[in-house]
């Protein structure tokens, strides 16, 4: 697949602003005539990639309660995950989950197939490792369905160019895509985000967000997490996290969300970033990860945004986001991605004595509202494209990555620009296929050396 340089976004439109949150969620597309499922007013899901997360959308999709949708269809690389899923989501939903033997796929095409049992009007749920975002967005513009596709949506910059360019063929065709970066969705953070556009902090001259923990996930592969009669490609696909190539590491997939939200408080994205980061306690863990980050993101006012991570055990563990402006505090994220808890305060001081507004409590699901947002855009056919956002925030953390894994400044530009395609060709990637990257004799798989390599491996 080529691109089209008439297709890609410069630098200086990547800059300009999302605007207000409605313009964040609803992008340019062209209006055609509404069309569900069938002619009916049933909206069929299928689910691509049956982990945690795509089960989790699955569950999100099932609970709108905007007209009738059922779960037709599944695929997935592991049998026992399809059908473990698959029991677990049937025994939530019952009959709303409507996904026969011949609707459950398993392989490297089983995304093709899923897909194909679709009709316009209907939802395809991508959350495969975000490598093969690209590749199975191809597959659903083609077919004409909509989208539902989790974070990041790239992790470098050749596919970001590709994921831009198919973003206007979805558009062009009218279809709905949303994207997982479900906080932009918060009712909470969308009223902050006004509070700080309309002034009540001031300019935000800094913002910092933490993300510290012991390890989660799959991002610590060890040797022995190798199963006998697995294939290497099909090893490195299961521990996702473990490698650059298919998530962009553990910095893309866990800090995305927190580096897109200050970016939306800011009302603009970083023009480069600087970092250090290293592996202090891995053990015998053989993946490519830092255990530690730390990212200065500049802005073209020259304000500055930190954003710090840490994946150790015993550690100070922390998770939060926050915005200093010049009369004010706002902050972000307090204690997770739900719920956000926005505050704002007078001067830099946290403190009741301080306090300015404060998010009414409870707050709804944000992974439960993208996916109203995303229904009603569909039944009411309005234009719905959140790709282009969610490319210029997996740029911008990519950017903060690369940063890290080189030792080196890195600016937008140099990212989107950057041949480096981590695993090209993964349209044509077979179980038998030689997989993106190769352990050595001791069984290690290359890692960054900030100064030395000036790619991130």
């Amino acid at each position: 697949m080529k691109d089209n340089p008439s297709q890609l976004t410069s630098r200086r439109e990547f800059m300009k602003t999302t605007g207000t949150v409605a313009s964040a969620s609803v992008l340019a597309g062209i209006t055609l005539p509404n069309v569900h499922a069938a002619g009916t007013d049933i909206i069929n899901i299928a689910l691509v990639g049956c982990g945690g997360r795509g089960t989790g959308a699955a569950a999100n999709a099932l609970s709108v309660q905007n007209g009738s949708i059922k779960l037709t269809a599944m695929a997935d690389l592991f049998e026992d995950r399809l059908e473990g899923k698959h029991k677990v989501l049937k025994e939530q939903f019952g009959d709303k989950v409507d996904a026969p033997a011949d609707r459950r796929f398993l392989g490297f095409n089983a995304f093709n197939q899923a897909i194909d049992t679709l009709k316009k009007g209907d939802v395809v749920i991508l959350t495969t490792p975000p490598a093969y975002r690209w590749v199975q967005f191809t597959a659903a513009i083609k077919k004409g369905v909509n989208v539902f596709m989790e974070k990041p949506v790239t992790v470098d910059g050749p596919t970001s160019k590709r994921m831009l360019a198919l973003a206007e063929e979805a558009s062009a065709k009218n279809m709905k895509v949303g994207v997982g970066l479900m906080v932009r969705h918060c009712r909470a953070r969308q009223e902050l985000f006004k509070r700080i556009q309309d002034g009540e902090i001031g300019d935000i001259i800094a913002m910092r967000a933490y993300r510290m923990h012991g390890p989660v996930g799959k991002e610590f592969v060890k040797p022995s997490d190798r199963k006998p009669g697995t294939s290497e490609i099909e090893h490195q696909i299961k521990y996702f996290h473990s490698f650059l190539w298919a998530s962009g590491g553990l910095f893309s997939d866990y800090y995305i969300h927190q580096i897109d939200e200050c970016c939306w408080m800011k009302n603009a994205w970083p023009i480069k970033a600087q970092a250090v980061g290293g592996r202090h306690f891995r053990g015998d863990s053989v993946d490519q990860n830092f255990d530690s980050y730390g990212v200065e993101y500049t802005f073209a006012d020259g304000s500055h945004f930190y954003m710090d991570g840490r994946t150790m055990v015993g550690c100070h563990d922390e998770f939060g986001s926050y915005a200093h402006g010049s009369k004010g505090l706002g902050i972000v994220s307090s204690a997770g991605h739900s719920p956000g808890k926005c505050r704002t305060f007078k001067g830099q001081n946290i403190s009741n004595d301080n306090l300015i507004w404060r998010a009414k409590q409870p707050e709804g699901d944000p992974y439960l509202l993208e996916w109203e947002d995303l229904i009603a855009a569909i039944r009411e056919d309005k234009p719905y494209n959140e790709v282009k956002r969610g490319v210029e925030a997996s740029l911008t953390t990519s950017m903060g990555r690369m940063a890290a894994h080189t030792g080196q400044v890195i600016t937008f530009d140099e990212i989107l620009n950057s041949d480096h395609e981590f695993a090209p060709g993964l349209d044509t990637l077979t179980a038998n296929s030689p997989a993106p990257v190769v352990a050595d004799a001791a069984g290690r798989y290359p890692i960054p050396v900030p100064g030395k390599k000036k790619r991130e491996y």
